[in-house]
This record gives C-alpha cells, sequence and structure tokens, in this order.
C-alpha cells in the first residue's frame, strides 16, 4: 500500500523557503488545498500530542468534527483493541526512525469499530523568528474494513469447502498437524475418522445435484452436532468427509464417536419432497499407533474406510496393517489390470446349465476368467470389483459379449447344436449409454441371432434407477435377447417394479442354495423365489449346487433349471466344445439320470 501521502510533502516542502516570499506563501496555499480536499484523513498534533488540525476527510471517517476534535489527543480515537506495549513500540519508531506505518484499530464517534491504516510522519522543529517550533506529528489513516473483509473472504474460500463451509483439505491437514504437536506433547491419542456416504450417487443420479448438494450439507451440519468443540469436521469433496478426534484416552472413545455419527447419519434427512438416509461407511486410524505424520494417518483411515465399504458398508472399520499391503496389492492389480485387454490374457469359461426336469443341457453362462503371465489365474472377484471401480469393466464387458458370440459362431460352424448363452452385465456397463446399439452391433458383426443371448443382470444394478432400467430392459428384449436378473434375494428389490421388468429368468443367489438344508431362512427364501418366479411366468435358476441333497430339494419344489460344480465345473471353450460334441447333456448323478 502507498504509505506517501501529499499533505505530509507539502508540509515539508514549504520549511526552506522564506516566510513571505511568493514561492512560500504559493507552497501553503497548495499544501492548505490538498489537506482540505484529501480522501484520507488527516490530523496534525502537536509536541504534546494535542490535536491542533483535522481535515474534512478526518471528520468523515471518525464521525468528529473540527471543533470537537481541536485540543483533544488521538486517545479520543482509542478502541481499546491494544495493549500498552502496542503504544510503546509506536513512539519508539517515532522517536527513532521519524515514522510508523501499520494497522491499527479505532473507534468512532458512534462507538464502531473499524480497522485503519495509519502513516505517522514527524515533522522535525524549526526556528521560526528566532525562536524554536515544536515537532508536529502528521497522522493520515484511511478505513480499510473492506479490504479486510475481502481478504478474509479470499482466506475463507482458501481453507473452506464453499458449499459446507467446513474446512478443507488444507486447513484439515494444518489442524491435524496442529493436533499431534498436542498430542505428542502431553502424550494423548488422536484419532482420523475418514467417513464416505454409501450411495451418494443415486442420490445424484435420481434426484439430481441439488438434491445432493442439500443432502451433503444436512451431513456435515449432522456431523458437527456428533463431536466436540474442539474436533475437527472436514469435507475433502464429493462425499468423503473427516472428522479428527483430539485428546483420547483409548480406541473406545473412536468408537463412541463412530458409532453416533452412524446414528446421527441414519436418522431421515428431509431433502425437498423425500427423506433420505445417509449411511456411511468409516475408517478410524489411531495416532501415533497407525502413523505418525498426518499423510500416513489420512491415507491408513482412508485404507480402513475401504475396508469398511468392502466389509457390507454402514459400518467402521480400524486401521490394520495388513491393509496396506491389501491396498498395495490392489494398485498394483489396477495397473496390470489396465493393460490386460490389449495383452489378450482373458478367455471365457463356459458352465451348464440343466433343465431339472429332463436333465438335458438348458442354456450355459459364460464366465471371464483372467489368466496374467505375472500371477498366474486371478479369481473374478479379485479383478471384477477394480474393473467396475476403475470403469475397465465397459470395455471388458463389451469383450465377453464378442467373444461370446465368436465361441457360439465357431461351434455352430462344427455342426453342433448350440445352446443359449448367458453373459453378465456390470452395474457400471448398464449405465453406460449406448449398451443397445453396441450389443447389436457385435449380433451383426458375429451373425449370431439375438435370441442365442441371455442378458444377466444384478439386482441392485436394476434398482438404483428403476424407470430408466426398465425402459433399457425393453430395448434390449426387443431386440430378442432373453433377460434374466442374476443375485435375486441379495438387494432390495420392490415387486412393483419387479412387474414393469420384462424379464424371463430369476436366478436364485448362491448364498442361499449353500445352506438351504441347514438354514430355515435360506429355505423359505428360496421357495419364495420358486414362487413369484411361477406367479410372475419366470423361469428360475438356481446357482451354486454342489450336493445331491441340495438337487433333490430343488427338483422337489420344481426349480426349473441348476448349475454348479455338482454337474460341472465351469470349462474352457475347447473343452466344452467337446462337452457339446460328445453329447453328455445330463448330469452325472445317478438321481437325475434315472428321471432324465
Amino acid at each position: 500500500m502507498d504509505t506517501t501521502f501529499p499533505a505530509v510533502t507539502a508540509l515539508v516542502s514549504c520549511e526552506d523557503g522564506d516566510g513571505g516570499s511568493k514561492e512560500t506563501l504559493h507552497c501553503q496555499r497548495l499544501f492548505a488545498t490538498m489537506f482540505e480536499s484529501s480522501p484520507a484523513a488527516i490530523m496534525i498534533t502537536d509536541q504534546d500530542n494535542r490535536i491542533i488540525a483535522v481535515n474534512p476527510g478526518f471528520s468523515q471517517l471518525t464521525g468528529y468534527s473540527s471543533e470537537e476534535a481541536v485540543g483533544q489527543t488521538p486517545s479520543l480515537l482509542k478502541s481499546g483493541r491494544h495493549d500498552r506495549a502496542f503504544y510503546q513500540a509506536m513512539w519508539r519508531d517515532l522517536r527513532e526512525r521519524g515514522v510508523w506505518t501499520g494497522e491499527v484499530w479505532d473507534r468512532r464517534k458512534d462507538g464502531s469499530l473499524y480497522p485503519k491504516w495509519l502513516h505517522i510522519k514527524v515533522v522535525p522543529g524549526m526556528e521560526v523568528e528566532g525562536r524554536d517550533v515544536a515537532d508536529y506529528y502528521v497522522a493520515s489513516f484511511m478505513d480499510v474494513s473492506a479490504r479486510k473483509e475481502a481478504e478474509e473472504r479470499i482466506r475463507k474460500l482458501a481453507y473452506h469447502d464453499v458449499l459446507t463451509g467446513l474446512p478443507n483439505r488444507l486447513l484439515l491437514r494444518d489442524r491435524l498437524q496442529h493436533a499431534m504437536a498436542n498430542a505428542q506433547r502431553r502424550r494423548h491419542h488422536l484419532a482420523v475418522l475418514f467417513i464416505d456416504l454409501d450411495s451418494f450417487k443415486n442420490v445424484n443420479d435420481s434426484l439430481g445435484h441439488a438434491a445432493g448438494d442439500l443432502l451433503l450439507m444436512s451431513v456435515a451440519s449432522r456431523l458437527r452436532a456428533s463431536v466436540r468443540d474442539v474436533d475437527t469436521v472436514a469435507r475433502l469433496g464429493g462425499d468423503e468427509f473427516v472428522v479428527v478426534l483430539e485428546n483420547l484416552e483409548d480406541e473406545a472413545n473412536a468408537v463412541a464417536v463412530a458409532a453416533k455419527i452412524h446414528s446421527t447419519l441414519g436418522r431421515p434427512m428431509t431433502v425437498g419432497t423425500q427423506n433420505l438416509h445417509a449411511a456411511a461407511s468409516i475408517g478410524i486410524a489411531i495416532y501415533p499407533e497407525d502413523g505418525e505424520s498426518a499423510d500416513t494417518l489420512m491415507q491408513n483411515a482412508d485404507t480402513a474406510m475401504y475396508q469398511a465399504k468392502a466389509r457390507g458398508r454402514g459400518n467402521s472399520q480400524f486401521f490394520a496393517p495388513i491393509m496396506n499391503e491389501q491396498a498395495r496389492e490392489k494398485l498394483e492389480l489396477e495397473n496390470t489390470l489396465l493393460g490386460s485387454l490389449e495383452r489378450d490374457e482373458f478367455q471365457l469359461y463356459y458352465q451348464p446349465i440343466l433343465d431339472l426336469a429332463s436333465g438335458t443341457l438348458s442354456s450355459v453362462e459364460a464366465l471371464i476368467r483372467w489368466h496374467s503371465p505375472e500371477r498366474g489365474l486371478i479369481p473374478p472377484d479379485k479383478f471384477i470389483p477394480i474393473a467396475e471401480e476403475t470403469g475397465v469393466i465397459v470395455q471388458i464387458g463389451d469383450w465377453v459379449i464378442q467373444q461370446a458370440c465368436r465361441d457360439l459362431a465357431a461351434w455352430r460352424a462344427r455342426g453342433l447344436k448350440t445352446p443359449r448363452v448367458s453373459v453378465n452385465i456390470s452395474p457400471r456397463q448398464f449405465r453406460q449409454p449406448g449398451l443397445t446399439s453396441r450389443i447389436h452391433g457385435l449380433l451383426l458383426e458375429s451373425g449370431i441371432a439375438a435370441g442365442q443371448l441371455e442378458l444377466e443382470v444384478t439386482e441392485s444394478a436394476l434398482m438404483e434407477r428403476p424407470d430408466l432400467a426398465a425402459n433399457l430392459l425393453h430395448d434390449l428384449k426387443a431386440l430378442g435377447m432373453g433377460i434374466v436378473i442374476d443375485d435375486f434375494g441379495t438387494g432390495y428389490s420392490s415387486l412393483a417394479y419387479l412387474k414393469k421388468f420384462p424379464i424371463d429368468k430369476l436366478k436364485i443367489d448362491r448364498s442361499f442354495v449353500s445352506d438351504l438344508l441347514s438354514d430355515k431362512s435360506d429355505r423359505e427364501i428360496t421357495l419364495a423365489v420358486i414362487a413369484l418366479s411361477h406367479n410372475l411366468g419366470l423361469q428360475v435358476t438356481a446357482e451354486g449346487v454342489e450336493l445331491q441333497a441340495q438337487l433333490d430339494f430343488l427338483r422337489q419344489h420344481e426349480c426349473d433349471s441348476a448349475q454348479g460344480y455338482f454337474f460341472s465345473k465351469p470349462m474352457p471353450p475347447v473343452a466344452f466344445m467337446d462337452f457339446l460334441a460328445s453329447g453328455r447333456f445330463t448330469a452325472p448323478s445317478p438321481h437325475l439320470a434315472t428321471t432324465c
């Protein structure tokens, strides 16, 4: 800021001339004009610190007229915000350097406080008509409230989240480092809670981003209400929040706060006309056990949060060192996965699905396998979630359909009777625009009739946006393909929506089939799905059949078809082609063979 004011310059310039000269008189008039017209407030005091002159800018800023100010001391404006040491330092600078510049808080006549930028210049004593004239002090100042408000807005934007007003990542890091220093000094613990909302994307997709923003603001408010004033709640962006808990006695305190957050967020939040719930997954890292730096602590809390999601969401998980090993393995797997399609490392295996009434081959499910040169055969449950998370699943899903069509064409070229092939459509692939046209193009390219394909879509994928899902399924059905709901019973389908979907078949998830002999609930669910399917005119397939007793139960209750290791493991294309050529379409079970 420019701290040189015209009035000061004018006053000093007049000292050298002859008091009666034209130049001096001109200089004095110039000084008087500038003193009167300056937009800055100007105040002149004598050696006793008494005000001897003020300009109109002074009166306009302070509210005191010239008559009220002259004869008083500058303490007339004193705000009370500065201590004695502040003024002692100011006078020391004036004595030693003849000038002082800085920010001071003052009080107007009406009592209001304001910050001003003040410049004080000492005008040394001079001899006039044979006698010494004492020092004068010329003070020029201006109100800097607007500037400070702008600086505060900029500071707030730099350190706070615009939507929720919470500290952002930058301020969080600063507070976390300060909290860690305190914890180390006092030998206390602190906890970092990394919070990620479950299914927040569904709110944005179904209700719009405005509703999503309102939900985030409600979540921020509830998080603040769930912790103490000394704790920090921050938003990193999206639906990720962090809570720093200070002065903890042990891990139990962090558990209690996490439980309170789950309970608080679990209560309905009114967003527009909707009552929404905001379940969250929480990862917890403790200082100093889980990290002695802010970066390490945050990273480990983040890792624990992902572990919480992997264990079913809506829960909390403490960090454990093994998680970092799993995270590193996941990252390596992710990097390897990105080039796997180009390196031609995938292959389809086929598992027969048998008709339980006739014992003959009903259809076959195409199951992807990844043969990595470095890692060997990688199970689908290891790489499919990563492919879904990174978006590579879209390309992989298209490849599966294309390869299934090619294998079908190869079997047909051998003169074999080809079954209907089921391929899985991932949730992310299902949400991608243009799915129908891409599948149609792949069918035309291979020459395979649409009727030879079944598309398996998970129940949860359909229920993310059921109205849009119904439209898409009708488009796919119009091409002639069969529609199957996979893993039925593991999601939260609405029966009202279920009857709107153009479905051909429901598949009972293997988790119900595996325990149906020992778990009454699983038996009842299996029977309910069979009855529901038949009442809706749908076929029903049981997955994961491994025991004769399971098969007998399913046949007894008129399940239409089944697949599992009891009949056959998934086979590579050549082996499955031999299976087709052999005509061994019945199960190796003597019970089933008797009924065929």
